[in-house]
């Protein structure tokens, strides 16, 4: 009957520590939904609430790169003036953010 004993108390204790073994790799799943994965998600929402909000007379980014003003919006994408007699119709998924935001000019 000590036979059957051992082997069983063997196999529980490799379980144990076949589960400890995964402590590590939760921790550093939490650490990087924390540090990397919500901060991100808190942006997108913060600029898709920027974008839907968009009116008439904002200075906004592209992700490309242009400035401008914007002279209408539609559904799907707005007009912006990006010089005099100069004007562009962008996707408002295109849109960076506006222009004096800090977090949209190319800071991390």
């Amino acid at each position: 009957m000590s036979s059957i004993v051992l082997p069983l108390a063997l196999l529980q204790s490799e379980a144990g520590q076949t589960a400890l073994g995964f402590v590590p790799l939760i921790l550093i799943f939490a650490i990087f939904y924390f540090l990397v994965i919500a901060p991100g998600r808190k942006r997108q929402k913060a600029l898709q609430a920027t974008v839907s909000a968009l009116k008439k007379g904002d200075k906004v980014i592209t992700s490309g790169g242009l400035y401008g003003e914007v002279i209408s919006t539609d559904t799907v994408a707005i007009v912006m003036k990006i010089s005099d007699n100069v004007r562009v119709k962008v996707s408002k998924a295109s849109i960076s953010g506006l222009q004096g935001d800090p977090s949209a000019e190319g800071g991390s």
